[in-house]
This record gives C-alpha cells, structure tokens and sequence, in this order.
C-alpha cells in the first residue's frame, strides 16, 4: 500500500503568519502511518524552523508540496492555482467560507478533491477537540484586549499614589463565547473593571465566575449553546438597553458573530459619541459585516473622539501558540479520516459530513 502523504505549504493569502503543521503534530501523523511534507520556511512566522520540522520526521521541500500531496493541509484556502494542481481524490483541509470561495470550490469539484472546512464543524462534544474556530477565538479575545490595552490613553488597573488614585478602566465585552470569554479574563487578569452581556442567560455563570459582572437586560431569554439569529426588533431593543453600558466604559469589545451570516450591529454611532472621549472599540466581528457597522476589517477609524479598531485576523498577529492549537485540530480531525495507514473519510460519521465542502465530484453544501 502506497503511504499516504500530508503537505503543507507556505500560508499564500496575505498577512496569514499561522502554520497549519507544526512539529510536534509531525511526530504524530508518522506515528499513524503518514509521511508529511513541509514547505521551506513554512513555519518561519511562527518560529517553526525548517530543522525542527526534519527532527520531528518530516521531508522539507523547496517547492510547494501542494501537487505531490494526498492531504493537503493549510490555515486559509489555497488559492485557484494551487488547488487546480490537486491529484483527482485528494482531500484539503482549513478555514473555507464557502459563500466566499465559490471559484475555490468548483476548482474543487473538477478535481473530484475532497474538502474539509473548520468553518462548517458541527458544534457536538464529539468534535471539540478539532474546534478551530474555538481554539483560534481563544487566541482572538486574549489579543483584543492587548490591543484596547495598547491604544487607550489610560491605565486598565488601578493605581494608589502618592499623587492619588487613578481608578481602573471600565471594559464592557459584547458576546460571551470563547473570544468573549477570555477577552473577559484577560481584562481581569490586567485590572480593568468588567462588564459583559449576552443573548444566552446561561452565559451568565461563567461570566460571574471570571469575577465580571453579567448584564441582566429586560429582554426576553434566549436558549441554545451558540448564538443564533434573532429578529431585528430584539437587536433594535438591545442596543437601546446596551447604550448606557456603552457609554459608560472605556473599552468595548464585541465579539458577537454567526457562522456564514452577517454579524449583528450592536453598537450605533449615537453610543460612540456617548462615550469618553479617547476610548477604544474592539470589533472583532469586522470581517463579517462588523458589530459596529462603521467597522473596517484592517483599519482604524475614529468616531468622534473614539477609537475604533476593526480587527482583521488577529489570530496570526500570535502564530505560535494560534499554530499551536491549530495543528492539533489539524491533527485531530485528520484522525477521524485514518485507518490502517491510509486516509479515508466516512462520511456518515456527523463530524466529517458537517465540514465536508465537496466530494466525488459535487459540491455538498448549498451556496447563495
């Protein structure tokens, strides 16, 4: 039996620092029969270096392994080029939004290629161990403080001086999923007072537990685990009960995004110019429509006297660890495909049917 070979190339799209294999995942698809294959400087953003990926096992190659490849494996999508020198059967995987990589995956269903996208995982116990989307918000909602931190004109914790007391900086997080979370954490841990809110009141107890106070907001309860769409007279309600909490902190951060869907506008500009002025917006949602709708992904704009930050990809602005975790969900899904040395997906396993863009010539999700 021929042994089945994982490549990754060097991240193409540009910004992309995060690696999708870094050595210590290597050692593990040998481990299970595989041979991987490494781009030359692949992992350099990440300082994952050419002679850790050999040590661990792996063939480092000058050229993009993507064509000699039977899995192929990266943080974004290929790009058209790559993917149209895929072997008819190959099987990608990475972060793919279909609505958006509509050539991508025709390319893909030409090449009978199959693909994975992390964006598409169903959210069940089962696969949280391949969650990236969790992994890389992690890494998200830790960054976007540094960031709030970094740009406001004021300290976060409190100080007692001899000249007196400089109180601690009020932060206000809108969403309390995994980037909301630890966006919470992560200001705590640097001092600031904070307050959260969130559609789903069960959010409340871990939001307590990280020492923030949960925003209790007359509206009516909302079930589930993971943000779901709600109608627009409950998001007009919300932000007229979210505007006094806004205009009362010194850093917002929204974290509040659907998968595949525009995000929900939570702060208007009337609450912007509530607020001090040199304070700090954090939008994480900015890529998918923006929780502020003034957001620009990748850019810094100003309203009034505040700040707004529309956050691109912050996720790679820390490779190593963001490469770290990635990896191993990497890793991890790519398991569920491999028995007996060879890679091949069941896709009447619910995980692997959930994330699986296209297949035996068809693509298997409908696009708009």
């Amino acid at each position: 039996m021929r042994t089945v070979k994982v490549g990754t190339p060097a991240e193409s799209r540009p910004a992309e620092r995060r690696v999708a294999c870094v050595p210590e995942t290597v050692s593990s698809l040998v481990d299970a029969g595989l041979t991987v294959h490494v781009q030359e400087g692949a992992g350099r953003h990440a300082h994952a270096l050419d002679a850790a990926y050999r040590a661990a096992g792996a063939t480092v190659t000058p050229e993009d392994p993507t064509s000699q490849s039977d899995v192929v494996v990266s943080v974004q999508p290929l790009t058209t080029d790559q993917a149209s020198t895929l072997r008819p059967g190959a099987v990608t995987i990475s972060f793919l939004q279909p609505q958006a990589e509509r050539e991508l995956l025709e390319v893909y269903r030409d090449r009978g290629v199959t693909s994975f996208s992390f964006d598409l995982l169903p959210r069940v116990t089962r696969a949280q161990s391949a969650d990236a989307l969790s992994s890389q918000a992690l890494v998200a909602g830790y960054r976007a403080v540094l960031v709030a931190a970094e740009r406001l004109p004021r300290f976060l914790p409190m100080f007692t001086t001899a000249a007196g007391t400089v109180p601690p900086a009020k932060v206000l997080v809108l969403g309390a999923g995994v980037a909301g979370l630890q966006a919470i954490a992560t200001a705590r841990r640097l001092g600031a007072v904070v307050e959260a809110y969130d559609v789903r009141k069960a959010a409340g107890e871990e939001v307590r537990s990280l020492g923030a106070k949960f925003l209790e907001l007359d509206l009516e309860t909302q079930s589930g685990v993971y943000a779901s769409v709600q109608s627009e007279e409950f998001l007009e309600r919300q932000r007229e009960l979210i505007g006094e909490h806004v205009a009362a902190s010194d850093v917002v951060i929204t974290t509040a995004a659907i998968p595949g869907r525009k995000a929900p506008v939570l702060v208007t500009t009337d609450m912007l110019k509530a607020m001090t002025p040199g304070s700090v917006l954090v939008d994480l949602a900015a890529e998918s429509g923006g929780n502020y709708a003034g957001s620009v992904a990748g850019q810094e704009t100003w309203v009034g006297d505040v700040l707004v930050h529309g956050a691109l990809n912050l996720p790679s602005s820390m490779p190593v660890h963001a490469s770290r975790l990635y990896s191993r969900n990497v890793l991890n899904l790519l398991k569920l495909m491999i028995a007996d040395g060879a890679v091949a997906p069941d896709l009447s396993d619910e995980v692997l049917d959930g994330c699986c863009l296209t297949h035996d010539g068809r693509i298997r999700k409908e696009l708009p």
